[in-house]
């Protein structure tokens, strides 16, 4: 069984918590002054890179720690 790409992965947990926040990807968009498409980008298999600065003010926004968007499970 192939791992997960990284990105899948981060994407993957960046959706989860957005959901639990009941927000949809405009609104996490709007939250961090980014566009809806890369939102949907990341949170897509057409991985896209970010950076650390952007996952952390994702983190921030969500109310998580950064280390959540890494968890394979």
């Amino acid at each position: 069984m192939q791992k997960d790409n990284i990105y899948n992965v981060i994407g993957r947990n960046i959706k989860k918590f957005r959901k639990r926040r009941g927000w949809t990807q405009r609104q996490l968009a709007e939250s961090l002054l980014l566009s809806d498409s890369f939102i949907g980008k990341l949170e897509s298999v057409t991985h896209q890179t970010i950076s650390i600065d952007t996952l952390e003010q994702i983190a921030i926004v969500l109310n998580v720690d950064i280390k959540d968007f890494f968890d394979r499970d």
